[in-house]
């Protein structure tokens, strides 16, 4: 249940449901004024008790205020169109709002059945389609590239899993965040790979961890040689419509619920920019949803219904280097934490679009942002505040500024080497305290 409904103008809480008549108020008998006095008294100190509780353990709607105006603040800030939010707490759907504008032009709002690319968040969905294969005896994530692309480069020393955890070697063909001339004209995945997956490796497989995208390309193609259907077709049958996840889908073609996307030069106004033709992200980023059907995946992520235990087990796992060094990276997950908190996440940026989801196993919940503009510095921030607001009410919240990435970076200096998996080229993930290691 969406637990941002009001009781009624005047109405106490604690009274919400309670009939009138019951309440002490006109309507009252007279051979009842007594109990009901007795009964009022009780219910003053039973209020009072609980204004001075700690917040979380106040009635939603205080914390549904202070997420309002703290995401409100936080768009007006960075000047963007509008951004959508869900929060999953308790293992189900607590929050889910939009603010602002889908399109500017046609003054239309955004609201919570409005549409954003969700961008390299795409990738989990990529791993959780070969899990399944796995689980069905089709395929093993150990098998490797050269048993379904024999002709890509060094494909017999390179296992799926090594694409999933991006440890492959293979170099990213998307290592910008804004559309490029080339990408205004439409490709097929097949044509990526023939251009990128057949140069040399940029380090040999499993020494290193870089973020490719090009990774993700051979590994849909993997999933549509073995199952015989295309990706989007499989996701459909296998994870959206279980789910009732019906906004989900693959962008391009759009759709009229879609939001506009747009981008900023310098400190210019948000102008509408093109999305990337279709072919060029693929199983690396191209699906498209609203906060609340990413929010069912989040659910079932938790309660462990789509995949077996074993396959998120393996899901989740970090995969380390072959000298036993860490990535903090799973299979299309990122790793870290939040003031202590394990969380599960990801982000992802295309033309037009910044995301971030971001899951709490340990607090059965799940934080997830969406905005119709890139190149903007709120969503991961706004993320991890609402993170700390509904899940940790007693910590300080981040500040718009101070960011993670910003953190990061001053440690760094600080110690004199920066961790390699704190930063992606294209995606926008951020990892969480947890990158940081002595």
């Amino acid at each position: 249940m969406i637990r941002i409904s009001h009781t009624g103008a005047g109405d106490s809480p604690a009274l919400a449901g309670v009939p009138r008549s019951r309440r002490g108020l006109p309507g009252s008998t007279a051979g009842t004024r007594k109990r009901l006095l007795h009964r009022s008294r009780g219910i003053r100190a039973l209020l009072f008790a609980i204004a001075a509780l700690p917040l979380s353990a106040q009635p939603p709607n205080g914390i549904e205020k202070k997420l309002d105006d703290k995401i409100s603040s936080a768009l007006q800030k960075a000047g963007a169109p509008s951004v959508s939010v869900a929060v999953v707490k308790d293992g189900t759907l607590f929050y889910a709002k939009a603010f602002g504008s889908a399109d500017l032009a046609a003054r239309r709002p955004a609201d919570v059945n409005t549409r954003y690319a969700v961008g390299s968040i795409s990738k989990q969905f990529t791993a959780a389609a070969l899990l399944l294969l796995q689980e069905q005896g089709k395929l093993s994530l150990d098998d490797r590239v050269a048993k379904y692309f024999p002709d890509l480069t060094r494909a017999g020393e390179i296992a799926i899993r090594q694409l999933l955890s991006h440890t492959s070697g293979y170099e990213d063909y998307a290592p910008q965040d804004y559309i490029v001339p080339d990408w205004t004209r439409p490709t097929t995945p097949l044509a990526v790979l023939d251009r990128w997956a057949k140069k040399p490796l940029n380090f040999d497989p499993g020494t290193k961890w870089q973020y490719s995208n090009t990774n993700f390309v051979l590994a849909g193609e993997i999933c549509e040689k073995v199952s015989g259907q295309p990706l989007v077709a499989f996701l459909r049958e296998k994870i959206f419509q279980p789910l009732g996840m019906q906004s989900a889908s693959d962008w391009p073609p759009e759709q009229p619920a879609d939001a506009q996307a747009y981008t900023r030069y310098a400190t210019g106004p948000p102008r509408p920019v093109k999305r990337e033709a279709e072919g060029w992200y693929f199983a690396a980023g191209e699906l498209a949803m609203t906060p609340s059907d990413l929010a069912k995946w989040d659910i079932a992520f938790l309660q462990k219904k789509i995949l077996s235990e074993a396959s998120y087990q393996e899901f989740t796992r970090e995969v380390k280097l072959s000298n036993g060094d860490s990535t903090h990276y799973a299979l299309g997950l990122g790793l870290g934490e939040i003031a202590g908190i394990p969380v599960l996440q990801h982000g992802g940026e295309v033309s037009g679009f910044i995301s971030s989801n971001i899951v709490l196993p340990s607090r059965n919940g799940a934080v997830i942002v969406l905005s119709n503009q890139d190149v903007i510095d709120m969503v991961s921030p706004l993320a991890r505040q609402i993170s700390t607001l509904v899940f940790l009410p007693e910590e300080k919240a981040p500040s718009d500024t101070d960011t993670h990435q910003v953190q990061a970076i001053l440690v760094g200096l600080q110690k004199g080497r920066i961790d390699r998996a704190l930063f992606t080229d294209n995606a926008n993930t951020y990892f969480g305290e947890g990158a940081w290691r002595d």
